[in-house]
């Protein structure tokens, strides 16, 4: 059977997700197979969260053609996941929304397929929106792969124009097809055959992994070269070229969301190979007469940093299942594993590891999934990662995209311009909106995302991808202006005292709440920190006065989410993470320490 291997890319949410779910339910071989909305987001981080964090494999059948497509992440903080899988495929659909156009993203993934030497084919998606401009956005994108340098066969691309929330496409946008044809066409037109070859001993590259609790880990790739049947013996080499032997229990391929087991891996197919113990990203398996290693997945280092540490308050091993160093480090290091743009660092502490990875986001999901697997530990305020170059200090930045309303433009350029922020172009996006294209350090943009809500009420969408690194910025005012409030007692929180301190400043708690000493219990309506009683009761007394008692009237507490936790901290406090608590407290608990210190 003829192969194609595609990755679909773009950026975030531009419809990636739904056209596959589109070209699944057109190809589906049992009618009696329902394909759901979304059915490749089977993680539940991804439903709930409505984004593509995992790169996924997938397989259909058109023209006699099998067509294996990767749907990747659109997300910046996912971009690891993007660069290793391009090495699955020969070719890229670039998914570019009919109203929006280019955005960071869609630069960043662009730039990548080129210098993997892959030709795209672009999808004009969401043209059924109105104030869709798909010539427009045709003209944009070319204009954007000239500045990317790109080759004459780059710049000759198909163009297909679709939308896959109607399941519509065609090479015309006034005259479209009932359904996906048009583009599966273009892909079996267009998509080059895989460059591999049947002779030779077999050799594959494992870009991405899976797990079942029946064969354990599950390597997937592209066979390069060869041919292997099941229950053969493999070689395995790892990055650092140490070789160890295997044998292969299992041999399966996607087949729309099911996986089909198959009597060999052939050259050229995307497969899935079960049963080699400790197999991992990057890994090359192949026949133990030619152990050769293919050249390893390299993916953009991290641009941010995270402390990990074993939970210490007082509260410490309440909630959680996994809470010593050794649970910790031995979690982190599987991760690291398959998560090729994660990396940690062991630390002269024990119970303290340095973890980088992309973003804030791409941190936070980690985070999020442990605290969900029964995890309990503290994380500490993220910080950026600086290089030295020529004698000068560089830090990260990024290519921000703020979509607003027409009367928030003004407080939005007042924000950014605080932040040192430079402004690379400013368009309308439909009626009454505007978007704002800027470049700005990754470090004015953390804990922002709060602030920028509540400037656009709400409205406001912003996004954003890696620009780089650039010269230092001075004078980035510090993240947070108001101090804390922090309680110098342990024990449930009282509501008498709660409503004493509500002129302090906005509270994080609720009465009848555990609390510790050291815990942040509320933000100070000024610049520093103070530390109180939330304990305290009314003293009672045999004297009764007309107008002695007040009426109690609690303001509801402000309830941080993780991502709003990491964003509030500042350096001298830590994110306790527990699997059902949040809580922000003080790196030093005790009040005479922090004197002191």
């Amino acid at each position: 059977m003829n192969i194609r291997n595609v990755a679909i890319v773009a950026h975030v949410d531009h419809g990636k997700t739904t056209l596959v779910d589109r070209l699944l339910q057109q190809t589906a071989q049992d009618a009696r197979v329902e394909i759901a909305e979304r059915a490749l987001d089977n993680n539940e981080l991804e439903r709930e969260r409505g984004i593509t964090i995992l790169s996924k494999t997938t397989a259909v059948e058109h023209a006699g053609c099998r067509i294996n497509i990767v749907d990747t992440p659109g997300h910046a903080d996912f971009g690891g996941e993007v660069e290793r899988i391009l090495s699955m495929v020969d070719s890229v659909l670039l998914l570019v929304d009919a109203v929006e156009g280019p955005m960071p993203q869609t630069r960043f993934v662009t730039d990548k397929a080129f210098a993997a030497g892959l030709n795209p084919i672009l999808v004009v998606n969401k043209i059924d929106r109105d104030a869709a401009q798909p010539h427009r956005v045709v003209d944009a994108v070319f204009d954007l792969f000239d500045q990317l340098g790109a080759s004459e066969a780059q710049l000759d691309f198909p163009t297909v124009f679709a939308s896959a929330t109607l399941g519509v496409s065609g090479t015309d946008p006034d005259h479209l097809a009932p359904d996906m044809t048009p583009l599966l066409d273009a892909i079996v037109e267009r998509v080059p055959p895989p460059n591999a070859s049947l002779r030779g001993p077999f050799q594959m590259q494992v870009s991405a992994l899976d797990y079942s609790p029946y064969v354990g880990v599950i390597g997937i790739g592209r066979v390069q070269r060869g041919e292997l049947a099941p229950r053969a013996p493999v070689a395995v080499v790892d990055a650092a070229g140490r070789v160890r032997k295997g044998r292969v229990y299992s041999i399966h391929c996607n087949q729309g969301l099911a996986r089909v087991e198959l009597p060999q891996a052939r050259a050229g197919d995307i497969v899935c190979l079960a049963g080699v113990e400790g197999v991992g990203v990057s890994d090359t398996i192949c026949d133990p007469a030619a152990a050769e290693a293919l050249p390893t997945l390299t993916v953009d280092e991290p641009t941010m940093t995270m402390t990990f540490c074993v939970n210490a308050s007082p509260f410490a091993g309440r909630e959680g299942k996994f809470i010593t160093s050794r649970h910790l480090k031995s979690r982190l290091m599987r991760e690291a594993a398959h998560n090729v743009a994660l990396r940690v660092a062991e630390t002269a502490d024990p119970n303290r590891f340095e973890v980088s990875g992309r973003g804030e986001l791409h941190l936070s999901v980690l985070i999020e999934t442990m605290r969900r697997e029964g995890f309990e530990l503290a994380v500490s305020q993220p910080a950026v990662i600086f290089r030295e170059a020529d004698g000068k200090r560089l830090e990260p930045f990024e290519s921000a995209a703020f979509e607003v309303q027409a009367g928030h433009q003004g407080a939005l350029m007042e924000a950014v311009g605080q932040r040192k922020g430079e402004v690379q172009d400013i368009a309308a996006a439909g009626p009454g909106r505007t978007r704002i294209v800027c470049r700005i350090a990754t470090r004015a943009l953390i804990g922002f995302r709060a602030e920028f809500a509540s400037l656009t009420s709400g409205s406001g969408v912003m996004t954003f991808a890696s620009a780089g690194y650039g010269p230092f910025t001075h004078g980035l005012a510090a993240r947070r202006q108001a101090g804390a409030l922090i309680s110098n007692a342990t024990g449930k929180t009282v509501a008498y005292a709660l409503f004493n301190l509500q002129d302090r400043g906005r509270l994080l708690v609720r009465p009848g709440i555990d609390v510790y000493e050291g815990m942040v219990v509320g933000m100070h309506s000024r610049g520093n920190d103070l530390t109180v009683n939330p304990l305290r009761e009314k003293k009672l007394t045999n004297i009764r006065a007309a107008g002695s008692d007040e009426n109690i009237l609690l303001t509801p507490p402000t309830q941080l989410s993780l991502e709003q936790a990491l964003q509030f901290i500042n350096a001298d406090e830590l994110v306790e993470v527990t699997p059902k608590s949040i809580r922000v407290r003080k790196l030093l608990l005790k009040e005479s320490q922090r004197r002191r210190a």
